[in-house]
């Protein structure tokens, strides 16, 4: 039994020390081969192309927040359509039964936010 388990296991610790090894070598290496010359242009903040005109410590609009949120969260839900059309013809009744509420869920959420305005910008 224990040599099935180093003969399963053992691609995966091998992939997981050379990786951590190559990360520790091309971290150190570009620390260590890097030019260090910051002078005021490169250290000074940058916004959109334009001079900062105000403490860099206001707080922003609640919409940029809830703008991303909201992206992220729409965006990684519709990661799920993918597998799910690849592998619809091989679905039972359940499974295709289970997406469609994922999608009537999704639906429902998207006009919920719709309806507050959380996507209207003024």
């Amino acid at each position: 039994m224990p040599s099935l388990f180093y003969e399963e296991y053992f691609p995966i610790w091998v992939a997981l020390f050379v990786s951590i090894f190559l990360s520790i070598i091309i971290f150190t290496l570009s620390y260590i081969l890097a030019i260090q010359n910051p002078d005021t242009e490169k250290l000074s903040s940058y916004e959109c192309g334009f001079d900062p005109y105000e403490d860099a410590r206001n707080t922003f609009d609640v919409r940029f927040y809830l703008v991303a949120i909201l992206f992220i969260i729409f965006d990684l839900e519709a990661v799920f359509f993918f597998p799910w059309a690849v592998s619809l013809s091989h679905l039972t009744s359940w499974g295709f039964w289970t997406m469609v509420d994922f999608i009537i869920e999704l639906a429902l959420g998207f006009l919920y936010a719709w309806k507050i305005g959380a996507l209207e910008w003024e």
